[in-house]
């Protein structure tokens, strides 16, 4: 089965399980001395050549139509649901749903919805655990601040932050564009975490709640118009 391999793994993709194959061909001279070792590293060296290609994977999604909807920019685990401070683009008290990605989610991030892309902005800081919701407040991170195309027209902001393990952050979009809900505009190398802020009295209605599963472009965070 072919499995898709994002554009952002170049040139990590090549690179990497490269180097895990010389790795393994080079295991084959404890084969003459110790069978049970060689078999040991090839097996361990397999499993991180098959990680190394899945970490890099960007499946098909079908994205959900509905200019209501508010998807999920990143694949993870809801990590965290708050009322925070956020006064450089949305300006006052913003929702914030933090997703956390393990080194095994797919790491793409997508857009929410129909959006207009306002700003870029890079921000250099540390590599503490993304697991903690201060993680975004002093890693290194990457704001994209964005505007509903439908109505209402709200303020939106996608953040991406490095972990522990993550050491890049990767951004196509650019101010001035504008993106269908669900399009690809970079992803974060080697786990992290991916933030979404609405707007505090936004009158889209949250859906998700901390421990959820998402995917970005598929799962629905929040609904305008909702009722129920």
């Amino acid at each position: 089965m072919k499995i898709p391999i994002t554009k952002y793994g170049l040139p990590q993709v090549v690179i990497y399980p490269g180097l895990c194959v010389l790795a393994m061909a080079a295991a084959s001279v404890l084969a003459a001395v110790n069978i049970s070792v060689f078999w040991v590293i090839e097996v361990v060296l397999a499993i991180v050549l098959i990680w190394l290609l899945s970490f890099f994977r960007d499946p098909n999604r079908k994205i959900p139509a509905g200019d209501n909807l508010i998807l999920s920019p990143a694949d993870g685990t809801i990590s965290d649901i708050e009322v925070v401070d956020e006064p450089n683009f949305i300006g006052g008290k913003a929702i914030r749903i933090g997703i956390f990605l393990s080194i095994f989610s797919v790491h793409i991030n997508r857009t929410p919805c129909a959006v207009k892309i306002e700003k870029i902005t890079y921000r250099k800081g540390s590599f503490i655990n993304a697991m903690n919701p201060e993680s975004g407040k002093v890693n290194e991170s990457n704001d994209i601040a964005m505007t509903r195309l439908a109505k209402p027209n709200e303020k939106i902001l996608v953040r991406q932050i490095s972990g522990a393990i993550a050491r890049r952050i990767v951004c196509d979009a650019e101010g001035g564009q504008e993106f269908a809900g669900g399009t690809i505009f970079g992803m974060i190398k080697f786990g992290s975490r991916t933030e979404l802020y609405l707007p505090a009295e936004s009158p889209a209605k949250i859906i998700v709640k901390k421990g959820d599963k998402v995917k970005a472009g598929l799962s629905i965070l929040a609904q305008y118009g909702r009722t129920d």
